[in-house]
């Protein structure tokens, strides 16, 4: 399933052609996804201006400028891509390649913008992706995005607050770091990378980096910071790219080939001078990745 990096890079691709551009109409081309589409969707969105790309969590937020906001999930498949030039019996002209199967293109917004008429275009072949509606104004009461924890890039998100989350936890730290009331957007993919950043073992009970008096510890410190930094290096680098998550204009990321712990199970470790090997365990049904040498 995309990660927040993979749904971020998303974003900033369909932003120069989506924000600022007006709906001039959504075709749905069957009546739901994962769920049902929301009911009038067509109808409510047509003529609305798209007035920014945003995003919490893994869902890309399309904010309109009478307030309302589309809620999309990439679910397991789910991608996106633009084609530019107008409508014709032909294929047309095509800003980026095109990147999935026509069979399996389910939602096609037809723009009109600054640059001249687009379509983007949500292809999901095993349609575990779905979109939602809301008000802008209450976005945090949605089903979907209630209750979310802070983002890994925020602010919010300090080891003071993960102290105060992980205090008397006996749970494994992998499964706590994967609670998205305590973290949003992050995933299995990222948490595995920044707990070998930050050479703590998964199954540790999340409690050790704690304090008896409900304080950080240094690798309390060192987690936040391993977090913070294998996101920002993957939405550099593009998104993972793993399976079928492809960018906006159908190119891959290449992430995935910067993995030092995740899917490289029997592989040499990366950290300079552990000379141990990487493990792959299962945890509620999860691949763990992690080097037993230097991960304590």
């Amino acid at each position: 399933m995309p990660e927040l990096p993979e749904v971020e890079t998303v974003r900033r691709g369909l932003a120069p052609t989506m924000e600022g551009a007006r709906i001039a109409r959504l075709e749905l081309r069957r009546k739901d996804l994962r769920f049902p589409f929301p009911d009038g969707l067509e109808a409510r969105v047509t003529g609305r201006r798209i007035v920014a790309l945003g995003r919490r969590a893994k869902y890309l937020l399309i904010d309109l400028d009478d307030g309302t906001t589309i809620i999309s999930h990439l679910g397991m498949s789910g991608s996106f891509r633009i084609e530019a030039g107008p409508l014709s019996d032909a294929p047309g002209e095509f800003n980026h390649p095109r990147s999935k199967d026509e069979k399996h293109d389910h939602a096609i917004f037809h723009l009109e913008g600054p640059n001249g008429v687009s379509r983007v275009i949500y292809n999901d072949p095993r349609r575990f992706g779905f979109m939602d509606m809301a008000q802008r104004s209450e976005l945090e009461l949605n089903p979907f995005l209630f209750g979310l924890g802070p983002e890994p890039t925020g602010n919010e998100l300090s080891a003071a607050y993960l102290a105060e989350r992980f205090a008397g936890k006996a749970q494994p730290l992998k499964s706590a770091l994967l609670d998205q009331k305590t973290i949003a957007g992050l995933g299995n993919i990222y948490v595995c990378e920044a707990l070998w950043r930050s050479h703590l073992r998964p199954t540790r009970a999340a409690a050790t980096l704690v304090t008896k008096t409900g304080k950080p510890n240094k690798q309390m410190d060192l987690l936040v910071a391993s977090i913070r930094d294998v996101i920002a290096d993957a939405i550099k680098a593009g998104g993972s790219s793993l399976r079928d998550h492809i960018q906006a204009d159908g190119s891959l990321g290449y992430f995935q080939h910067s993995f030092s712990a995740y899917d490289r199970e029997s592989l040499p470790c990366r950290t300079p001078g552990c000379g141990g090997t990487v493990a792959r365990i299962v945890q509620a049904g999860r691949s763990t990745f992690y080097c037993p040498a230097c991960q304590k």
